[in-house]
């Protein structure tokens, strides 16, 4: 399966937004009437302001939720736009964990099209922005033996975005974006041990599976630009969330997260400003006819400036956007599950 070459080059286009942005201010003007979403993790965090943000441009939004009911109930609470002039909001269940929960998912969405009448039986997909993660969690195994979170944050949306193939293929344009971050510069691919079966470490993990979605964006975008489909991948920057959930108080005020009396650093960003570069990628005109790219502060990422100051938290790391790596990555992933829409 070769790759081909990245036709978007890794250097910000000027896009008129930056780090302070929020969702709503990109998607201002951008009418989605019409168009339907995906959006995995759209009930807490920078995720439910993503679909805030897709809703109130017309969107109709679907979200998957391990925990329906209350995905419900969160996206009841926060008042997402309804109306005549908003999109629809959905929720539907899905673990990512379990591929099984995956395929069921996806044979859900795509048989609610052939039941609508859809043209040729096949529901369109315009936007699948596979959002949800779990990060620095306790050393868990799901499916075959799999890392948590390797299998979660990477193997789930493979084989979610895979399943889903058919209703991206026809959609004209559609954007998938991958949410990866600043974690990738933690740890390239363990080709030799994915799993972490000679010892786990917690933030390596993590590392792993951020470099994992950004790789998953780069292949994508190579096989499925033919069929108008493109792909990208997202740093949403610094956002205190349920993400943390598994980290001690202890670990983030150690770390600078926040200082003693639980005061967010000033570094972090709101939910609003974090969900931005993800509905930027997802729906700006100024990425027309590109993609394959890492993304932050809405505009496309500059290559990681080796030894500066900022080499840790800004612009991406060669081995997140390397061609050969992303290729190998994605034949292994589809051994893995079993599912490949290009296979």
């Amino acid at each position: 399966m070769g790759a081909k070459i990245n036709a978007t080059p890794q250097h910000k286009i000027g896009s008129g937004f930056g780090r302070d942005s929020t969702a709503a201010e990109v998607i201002a003007g951008i009418d989605l009437h019409g168009k339907t979403a995906i959006v995995t993790g759209g009930y807490s965090g920078l995720g439910l302001e993503t679909v805030r943000a897709l809703a109130s441009a017309g969107a109709a939004v679907t979200v998957p939720a391990r925990r329906p009911e209350h995905a419900r109930e969160v996206l009841a609470e926060a008042a997402i736009p309804s109306g005549t002039d908003a999109g629809q909001v959905s929720v539907a269940a899905l673990d990512l964990a379990e591929q099984s929960s995956v395929k069921d998912f996806a044979a859900m969405f795509l048989a609610a099209g052939q039941a609508a009448g859809a043209d040729g039986g096949i529901r369109s997909l315009d936007i699948l922005i596979n959002n949800a993660a779990i990060m620095a969690s306790p050393e868990r195994r799901v499916g075959p033996g799999w890392e948590s979170q390797f299998a979660t944050n990477h193997l789930g949306h493979f084989a979610l975005t895979n399943l889903l193939w058919p209703a991206l293929a026809a959609a004209p344009g559609a954007r998938v974006v991958s949410l990866s971050s600043t974690g990738h510069k933690l740890s390239p691919i363990r080709f030799d041990d994915v799993n972490f079966e000679s010892g786990y470490d917690k933030w390596r993990a993590y590392g792993q599976a951020k470099t994992a979605n950004s790789l998953f964006a780069v292949q994508l975008d190579s096989l499925g630009r033919d069929s108008g489909v493109r792909a990208f991948a997202v740093h949403p920057g610094g956002i205190m969330t349920e993400l943390q959930r598994h980290l001690p108080r202890e670990e983030m005020i150690a770390s600078g997260w926040m200082d003693e009396s639980g005061k967010v650093d000033s570094r972090f960003k709101t939910p609003a400003q974090g969900a931005a570069t993800s509905v930027w990628a997802a729906t700006s005109p100024a990425l027309a006819g590109m993609g394959g790219a890492y993304c932050e502060d809405c505009d496309i990422a500059e290559p990681t400036a080796t030894g500066s100051p900022e080499a840790r938290i800004r612009g991406v790391d060669a081995h997140a956007v390397d061609l050969a790596d992303a290729a190998r990555l994605w034949t292994l992933s589809a051994e893995l599950t079993g599912i490949n829409a290009f296979g």
